[in-house]
């Protein structure tokens, strides 16, 4: 009995040893284990926003932010960006003239003053000829055909080549569709009745009716109103009627004309330092991009839903909207092709830019012209 009794107990405490050990190999394999691992999409934002490099880009804006479709879309490309990035890219935007004048944004970004600039481009014209053709065309490409030319057809690439030997990186950001043809305080008639007329023009479309012989000025949207009350100009072109109407444009000037031969599309960019885009990371750059392309499908879609309504109510405000005669708009086309074939004959990026254009919309119109209906139907 002491035998079976002693061989019971040694078996007992070599149990005993036995749990002891495993207990501690399990403990021991518990503490080697790495954490539960987040879902991948979690993982990725939490891990970005902590080893991401912070940047702040200070903003400067060509058109006031309260101004819908127009200004607004820089808001909304500047929040995204910041949420997009975690944090880790935060935009502040600055309205027009509080850092530096509206129409010297590219200076500024090129003179490395600011980080970035959200501007149109043919305020450049002035000393960079072909810049006006990434802007507006007269009587060129409605706004999706701009966006189709930009991504597939080399239009981006083009822009950043050239904007490159100029010491900037140009991001197509924003894009809406025609402006009025302007607002005058008579109707017109015929081109006699520009003769003389003092108007605020931008871009292309300003050489074109200097040549018609009004006489041109260019003045930022805040100042054009006071212009046109005080009678330093007799008319005036901007933007889009939901635009100008905000503006007081149509207090003055009763005469609304269309369609917006000058300006078929309006198209705005994100001009950026070059060392500030290369000091973000891969992923930042790519948030920008991706931002900016979000900024004009939504631009585009905002600043087509709301002139309708703002067009309806025109007549109730005593606002004449008015089609220019087609004598006049086919008078227009012709020296609005003067005036493209002079500036390609005497500058080759102007005309590198025009072909480019022109070669995408000679294939695009063999879609265009049957893929849609017709507007009369």
């Amino acid at each position: 009995m002491t035998d079976l009794r002693t061989g019971l107990s040694n078996r007992e405490a070599l149990v005993a040893i036995l749990v002891a050990l495993l207990v501690g190999v399990l403990a021991s394999l518990a503490l080697r284990s790495p954490t539960p691992r987040q879902p991948r999409g979690d993982e990725g934002s939490a891990g970005s926003a902590s080893s991401e490099q912070q940047h702040r880009w200070r903003l400067p804006v060509a058109f006031g932010t309260n101004l819908p479709a127009l200004g607004d879309n820089a808001l909304y490309v500047a929040e995204q960006i910041g949420n997009a990035s975690g944090g880790s890219l935060s935009v502040e935007v600055f309205e027009p003239g509080e850092l530096v004048p509206a129409f010297s944004i590219t200076d500024a970004v090129r003179d490395g003053k600011v980080e970035a600039g959200y501007t149109w481009l043919g305020y450049d014209q002035g000393k960079l000829p072909w810049s006006s053709l990434f802007g507006a065309v007269p009587f060129g490409m409605e706004p999706w055909e701009y966006t189709a030319w930009w991504y597939q057809g080399g239009g981006q690439e083009l822009a950043q080549e050239l904007y490159a030997d100029w010491g900037i990186h140009v991001l197509l950001c924003g894009i809406i569709g025609p402006e009025t043809a302007g607002w005058f305080r008579e109707p017109l008639e015929s081109l006699d009745d520009v003769e003389g007329l003092k108007i605020r023009f931008a871009g292309l479309g300003g050489i074109v009716m200097q040549r018609v012989g009004a006489s041109i000025t260019m003045l930022p949207g805040g100042e054009i109103f006071q212009a046109l009350e005080k009678g330093a100009i007799d008319a005036t072109e901007y933007s889009m009627p939901a635009i100008d109407q905000r503006l007081g444009f149509d207090r003055v000037a009763r005469f609304n004309y269309f369609p917006g031969w000058h300006q078929p599309f309006t198209a705005f960019h994100l001009a950026v330092d070059p060392r500030s885009w290369q000091a973000l990371s891969p992923t930042q750059r790519a948030v920008v991009e991706t931002t900016c392309t979000a900024g004009v499908t939504r631009n585009l879609a905002h600043g087509e839903a709301i002139q309708g309504a703002v067009i309806a109510a025109s007549n109730g405000k005593g606002i004449h909207v008015m089609t220019l005669p087609d004598e006049i708009l086919k008078e227009l086309r012709r020296v609005a092709g003067e005036v493209l074939e002079e500036q390609a004959a005497s500058d080759a990026s102007f005309r590198r830019v025009l072909e480019s254009q022109r070669a995408f919309s000679r294939d695009y119109r063999h879609w265009k012209n049957v893929g849609y209906l017709p507007r009369d139907f």
